[in-house]
């Protein structure tokens, strides 16, 4: 086994992909939580592959007996608010008692082995639902308004527990992250390709919910970054990951017009009332300092070139 080997759940996903890279590059041996019957392609970072399930609690513990980490990050998770709503249950179970599963046997193994184990828990700004106030730190009480940011929030407490045993855990509260790996399922993806498709003729108008909600957006790749900082540091902790700075999603489409050479982006969007969420915080936007002082990590793509960056490749796609 390497010096540094680390199980990782959401290996394919985003942001899963991303750190997978980022710690390969680092030396890190890396296992790749995959279900049964998945494609066994080539998962990001060359990581091996180790068959399990997040609503499966004895194949979580067989994973980890099996590889046998120095470290382990949870990534995999339902990320859709929405679903959480229509899907109560099997989000509290997937998001919730697999985080009690992993810190378990992640905790069974560092008493066993009397080797230190290090956990880090994909958290949420969700957590904090509808925050009196902005921008929302380590600190800010934990009070979510959806079955999502609940599910977030049991495995975010969870982390502190195990903290409290011994166990080198700690939560990246991951503000909004986007990249061209975002799926569509997502407004911000749905946004640039659909732009993209516009801009080429291929669709006439954008259906989109309440364009004044406010999102703190990040680069990917930047969290991800974040993630192994804390994953390789020695201050297990809480940390919010965020840029400080908050847009509307009507900016976001501003933005993705002026990629495409649109100033006038209003003809082109319509809104459907049906897509507007219940229970939707007016402005979500993070405080990083504690992550900032103790790792010195700060974000290195602005909003513009995010959203520039995702145009950019959807325009590609279709060209392709």
């Amino acid at each position: 086994m390497s010096a540094r080997t680390a199980l990782i759940t959401g290996i394919t996903g985003q942001t899963g992909s991303y750190l997978a890279e980022t710690l390969a590059e680092r030396g890190w041996a890396l296992h790749g939580l995959v279900r049964a019957g998945e494609p066994l392609s080539e998962l990001p970072g060359g990581a091996e592959p180790i068959v399990g399930d997040l609503a499966d609690a004895d194949s979580l513990r067989a994973a980890i007996e099996t590889t046998r980490p120095t470290a382990v990050v949870n990534l995999a998770a339902i990320s859709s608010v929405a679903y959480s709503w229509n899907h109560p249950l099997e989000t509290a179970r997937v998001n919730g008692l697999s985080v009690a599963a992993l810190l378990d046997a992640a905790h069974n193994q560092q008493q066993q082995t009397g080797e230190p184990v290090s956990v880090v828990q994909a958290s949420s700004a969700e957590i904090f639902g509808a925050a009196a106030s902005a921008p929302q730190n380590e600190t800010t009480p934990i009070a979510p308004t959806n079955p999502y940011g609940a599910s977030k929030a049991y495995g975010h407490h969870l982390v502190g527990v195990y903290r409290g045993l011994g166990l080198k855990a700690s939560s990246a509260i991951l503000y909004n992250h986007e990249s061209p790996r975002r799926p569509e399922t997502f407004v911000t993806r749905k946004i640039t390709a659909g732009v993209a498709r516009i801009a080429a003729g291929l669709q006439d108008e954008l259906v989109l919910g309440d364009l004044s909600i406010r999102r703190d957006w990040g680069w990917a790749p930047d969290y991800a970054k974040a993630i192994a900082a804390v994953l390789e540091g020695d201050a297990p902790d809480d940390y919010v990951v965020a840029t400080g700075v908050s847009h509307s999603i009507a900016d976001f489409v501003a933005a993705a017009f002026q990629a495409v050479g649109v100033e006038d982006w209003r003809p082109y969007v319509s809104i459907d009332q049906s897509l507007v969420r219940a229970g939707d915080s007016p402005e979500m936007r993070g405080d990083a300092t504690r992550l900032r002082e103790r790792y010195g990590w700060a974000p290195s793509v602005d909003f513009e070139g995010i959203v520039a960056a995702m145009v950019a490749h959807d325009r590609e796609l279709l060209e392709s």
